[in-house]
Parts: C-alpha cells; structure tokens; sequence
C-alpha cells in the first residue's frame, strides 16, 4: 500500500469573506500544528481525589466553512470506567447530558463558547446510561460510584460520530443501537432513527445493523457535500452471527444513508488488522471518496508498550459492492451462507465476488507530525477547505479506570500531564 504524498507546515492559513450587515469582511485564519482546550473547568472531583475535568470533547469534530475558527466537538456518554464485575460499568456523573461544545481558535488555544446539550422531543435532557433490550441494549449493568445500580435509559446516548448541516442543525451517531439522531441548533432532538424502528419518527436503518459489537457501533458520521446522505462506519466488525464466528474478521461495514428517502446502501471496508481498536472516524472528501482513521489503543511515546498505529486512510466507494439484503434480514445478505463478516477478509470477499472500498493510506499520525502524537485516542476528523485535515482527540474527561471500580487520573506518559482535547491541523495533498 503506497501513501501518497504529503505536506506539512507548522503554520497553515486558508482566507475566508464574513459576511456583514453593511459589507463583507475578508479574514486571514492561521492554523496552527495543535491547539489545546483552553483550561477546561472541573466537573466534580471523586472522593479520592481525583478531578473529572469539563473534557471529552474529542470524540468527533465538525467544522463551518463560512466560520473557520470555530470547531464542534462532541463528547461520548460521559466520565465511565469498567467496574469489576463483568459487563459492568461505572457511571460518574449519570445526570450528565452527551453534547456539543463550539469552540472558537484564540490565539493559538481552543476556548469554549458554547454548551449545547442534546435533548429529547420534549426538551428533557439525554443521558450516557445504556439503552434497555429492544432498543440498542449494550448488555452491560450501570452503576454509580456508591456502587448504585442504574436503570437503562431509552433516552441514552454514547454518542461518537457528528456532523453540522448547513441549516445550523446536527446529526450524531451512537455505538449503543446504533441510532442516528437528529438535533436542532439547540439540541433538541427531531429525529432518532436505528434497526428496531423504536426512535423518534420511526423510521429504520437495515436489521443487520442490531448485530453491532457492545460499545463497537456506529463510531464515524459524515454528509456527502451536497448534503443529501449520511455515510456512518462501524468501528469493528460487528458480530454477525455471533463473537465467535468473527473471530478473525477484518470486514467492517459502511451505511449511506439518504436523509431524504431513507434509502440505503453498504459497503465491506477491511481494518488493517484484528488488533486495532478499530475505526474511529470517517469524513466526506467528496460524493464516493473519504477518509478514515484507523487506531490502537496505547499512548504514543509511551516508554512500555507505545503506540504503533494510528493512521488516516482514503477510501472511495464508486467501485464497490453494494452488500445491502433486499429482504432486510436479521444478518443481512448471506454469501454461501455466510455473513459478511464471516468472509474474513480480502481473500473471502472476493471469492464471494464482493469488491470492497479501496483503500491508500494518506497520513502516519505516529511519523508524519512534527513532534510525537502523545495520546491513545484519536477519534474525529473534518477537513477545512485547502485540504487542511482536522484531528481530534478523545480525553476521557482527564479520568481512567483505577482498576478498582473507580477512577485514575488520564495522564500522557509522554508529558506526565493530564490529557486534554486537542485539534491537530495537517495539509494533506488529496
């Protein structure tokens, strides 16, 4: 696989024109290589100590090209860390509602302008507590940090993937159902669409997709640029028919989905290998090409165990095979009788006469930026106009799991700081 080439400068600067009440205004933004989160408030501080920061932004980034010195970055479902007991998890803050921060670039740091918090229909506050059966159950059990067992929410949310539309509103996407939901500026929700048919409007994405792996769902979300379909990329394979048939699988999944009509189409992509944590992020370069990003789950920099892949690849769909099942049935289309997922991998696919997505790789977080990329979790992609490429960052709310059912500081072993978000900025050639 040959990586195309690539420019990078320290200082990249795109000019934009603002419109004014009276005339128009032409502005200068200059990029820098990072921009950090500008002193972020804390949440609450746990009873040992430690301090759950106003972080968590870096899960996915979407940009303005009329504004382009402001960032949307979305959280998750908030503070958690693995409990001991199995499929458990603890929920630090559990009336804490997923949203939207704007962030504007000031002098070289991002300041937080505005909080929109995503809501229901009636205006009621979403939560990070895992959905109930039937509706995108994760199978795990949620517990506060007295050790208070949770109800699942039908208004729960672990979102991951975002994306502005033109008329100021938001789609986002969730590794629970997997759901896409669909907010106003304010974050009210209009729409919530998953495979079970019980959100918002009613409307579905295909059965199949009911199969995703617990907390692997619908990680990446991205609009064509005429604004017409959603493209949402599953982080792993999911497990269809079950864990152990896919096993070995590298074949993930790609939904289109037109906003319009509802109709939509899939597409196999292959992960590089079953080690990753899989894929985080994917955004629209044009109408069948994207870009992806592909990691493990280690810092970069670490002295044991450092990271060893992180890396943005561009895909095009123009030539693939719609994988789509006519009959919408539970696994999908079956290949020989099996799923997809079972094929495994290349070899599998294309002796089922199924193309995948292609694939280059187009940036090397951990060898292309100009000093070493120091976190586990790159997450969210946009690109700015001039093929800037914008990375995000996921920090955890600055907490980790203490391996006792409670919390650690996040610190980048790297730095031996707290890990807060960041925008990485990079010009790519395309």
């Amino acid at each position: 696989m040959n990586k195309q080439v690539l420019s990078f400068t320290a200082a990249l600067t795109i000019a934009f024109t603002s419109c004014k009440k009276d005339n128009n205004e032409t502005r200068t933004i200059e990029y820098p290589a990072m921009a950090e989160a500008a002193d972020p408030a804390i949440l609450f501080t746990a009873s040992n100590g430690v301090k759950v920061y106003n972080g968590g932004y870096g899960s996915a980034v979407a940009v303005d090209p009329s504004t382009p010195d402001v960032f949307y970055m979305l959280t998750d479902r908030g503070s958690n860390v693995a409990g001991q007991a199995a499929n458990s998890i603890i929920i630090g803050k559990p009336e804490f509602a997923p949203q939207i921060g704007k962030f504007r670039l000031k002098d070289g740091k991002l300041v937080l302008e505005q909080v929109i918090e995503l809501k229901n229909a009636n205006g009621g506050k979403l939560n990070g507590l895992p959905n109930p059966a039937g509706m995108g159950a994760s199978g795990e059990t949620a517990y506060d940090l007295n050790g208070t067992v949770l109800t699942p929410s039908a208004d729960g949310i672990d979102s991951e993937g975002l994306v502005r539309m033109s008329d100021g509103t938001f789609w986002v996407s969730d590794e629970y159902g997997p759901h896409l939901a669909h907010f106003d500026a304010t974050g009210k929700a209009l729409e919530r669409i998953n495979p079970f048919g019980t959100g918002q409007g009613g409307r579905r994405i295909p059965a199949v997709f009911a199969t995703r792996r617990a907390n692997r769902g619908m990680e990446g979300l991205t609009i064509t640029p005429d604004g017409k379909t959603l493209v949402g990329i599953m982080q792993s394979p999911m497990y269809n028919p079950s864990r152990t048939a896919v096993s070995n699988s590298v074949v993930l999944r790609i939904l289109t989905y037109d906003i319009a009509t509802g109709a939509t189409k899939q597409y196999a992509y292959l992960m590089e290998n079953t080690s990753l944590t899989g894929v985080s992020e994917i955004v629209a370069v044009n109408s069948t090409t994207f870009l992806t990003l592909e990691r493990d789950g280690a810092f970069g920099g670490a002295a044991t165990n450092p990271a060893s892949f992180k890396k943005v690849f561009k895909i095009d769909i123009s030539s693939a095979t719609d994988i789509s099942d006519p009959a919408n049935g539970t696994n999908g289309k079956l290949y020989g009788g099996k799923t997809v997922e079972e094929l495994n991998n290349a070899a599998g696919l294309t002796a089922a006469g199924i193309t995948p997505v292609t694939k280059t790789l187009v940036l090397d977080l951990l060898k292309d930026l100009p000093s070493v990329y120091p976190h586990d979790k790159a997450e969210g992609l946009a690109i700015l106009p001039g093929n800037i490429l914008v990375i995000s960052n996921d920090d955890d709310f600055g907490v980790v799991d203490n391996g006792a059912s409670g919390f650690a500081q996040k610190m980048l072993p790297l730095t031996n700081a707290v890990d807060r978000n960041r925008l990485y900025f990079v010009k790519l050639s395309l």
